[in-house]
């Protein structure tokens, strides 16, 4: 089951390659991988998760802490890190109230956007000017 699930990677993976789509796709099941990628937007390079959508930062967030929760949660979904997550280069793992888990890098916590519909939009650059894409 688990090299079915690295071969639908690797097939995911080279899709995007020939479709414009990111240049590789995270390995969910490998824990050595960053938890994020690099993606293309009109705005140039940002970074992306695993389905190649934008992410982005928030400056009412500390380094190491989450200031969106509840409702600012659901229209800014964060970048969730398994219990098991470990720092890797400049990405950290920050722990939320709720007391799960949240990737960050360079210590701001990572978020996608729930009004981005495909990989590659960008629409949450700028929301309430405290919202912008995360940057490699």
């Amino acid at each position: 089951m688990m090299s079915a699930l690295r071969v639908t990677a690797a097939a995911i993976g080279l899709g995007a390659v020939l479709f414009g789509a990111p240049a590789f796709v995270q390995d969910a099941f490998a824990q050595d991988k960053e938890p994020a990628m690099m993606g293309k937007t009109a705005m140039g390079p940002v970074l992306t998760d695993a389905k190649g959508m934008t992410l982005y930062v928030f400056d009412k967030d500390s380094a190491g802490k989450s200031a969106c929760n509840g409702p600012c949660a659901t229209n800014w979904p964060p970048l969730m890190a398994p219990a098991s997550a470990k720092p890797m280069g400049k990405y950290t793992v920050v722990t939320r109230d709720d007391g799960s888990h949240q990737w960050a890098y360079n210590g701001k916590p990572l978020y996608t956007w729930a009004k981005d519909m495909k990989p590659g939009d960008a629409t949450g650059d700028g929301v309430n000017n405290v919202w912008h894409v995360a940057k490699p």
